[in-house]
């Protein structure tokens, strides 16, 4: 091995340690809370369009300590007992769930009432991808269309060369693979249709002004 291979195999590279802390944080943990129907669609509604975790989504609207600890100082004197929650269970990291507990206690707040604010911020994100959804509906139309005149076409040359013809062959396979793609688009379209039904204002308090 000549010198200057192995000075370069010498390099001293110096790299981010891992602690038993970092590592510990990162992992999943399952925790259930007591959330309204509105802020359960909402976080699944930004992950289905987002194509993220629900995980990852968590940590995102919960990463920040300064803005949850706004928060849940804003919820102490609110009572929430009269509000209908749905009880579910959300896989998060355990770094995520620490910091809601920490904050929760520190400032006397229900951890299900924080995220419940938290999710609030998904509201921008959720108005600008239905906007997105109704594009793709009409585009998706418009895609059909153009398969079928694809296939009306592919009839065409079938009448005039025969089902035999290598331009009947390959427009057949192309519209094969076209197809799929279609199928595809179609399955996150309906995917999407939850929605259309949402209401931004199940999701916002009027008690709470943030």
């Amino acid at each position: 091995m000549s010198d200057n291979i192995k000075a370069q195999f010498s390099i001293d590279i110096q790299l981010p340690k891992a602690t038993t802390r970092g590592l510990m944080g990162k992992q999943s943990v399952r925790a259930t809370f007591r959330l309204t129907k509105a802020c359960i669609t909402a976080i699944q509604i930004v992950a289905v369009h987002l194509g993220i975790k629900q995980k990852s989504l968590f940590d995102h609207l919960i990463e920040d300590e300064t803005s949850l600890a706004f928060i849940a100082e804003k919820l102490e004197d609110i009572d929430f007992d009269d509000v209908k929650r749905i009880q579910k269970t959300y896989v998060i990291s355990r770094r995520t769930l620490a910091l809601l507990d920490k904050i929760s206690k520190k400032n006397n707040a229900s951890r299900n009432a924080i995220i419940e604010y938290s999710a609030r911020r998904l509201l921008p994100v959720i108005v600008q991808e239905r906007a997105k959804h109704r594009n793709r509906k009409k585009i998706l139309e418009n895609v059909k269309n153009h398969y079928r005149d694809g296939m009306a076409l592919l009839d065409q040359i079938g009448e005039i060369l025969g089902a035999e013809d290598v331009m009947y062959e390959n427009l057949k396979s192309l519209l094969f693979g076209y197809k799929q793609k279609i199928d595809g688009m179609g399955v996150f379209v309906e995917k999407g249709r939850l929605i259309e039904k949402f209401k931004e204002n199940d999701l916002k308090q009027e008690n709470l002004k943030l």
